[in-house]
């Protein structure tokens, strides 16, 4: 399928037929990247996507410890309460 550029105000940019953005699927918000002779549009992730899988994953193989061993203060020997 064959386009134009365009003059969008200050910008340019193309019209991807309706057609065209159903069949690959995309959301709403998209990432656009330059590449060597093209633009490639990718759907754009949510922040933090995927990371409740790598908590379960690093939960099942015990690889979520604290990295640094807890340290005992003044204040949580003499001044802390429940």
């Amino acid at each position: 399928m064959k386009t134009r550029i365009v003059r969008i105000g200050n910008s340019q940019g193309i019209r991807i037929p309706k057609p065209l953005l159903e069949q690959a699927g995309l959301p709403e918000e998209v990432n656009l990247r330059a590449e060597s002779g093209r633009i490639v549009i990718t759907p754009a992730s949510a922040p933090r996507s995927g990371w409740a899988e790598a908590a379960a994953a690093a939960h099942a193989n015990a690889d979520d410890t604290l990295l640094d061993a807890p340290t005992v203060t003044r204040f949580d020997l003499e001044e802390w309460t429940w």
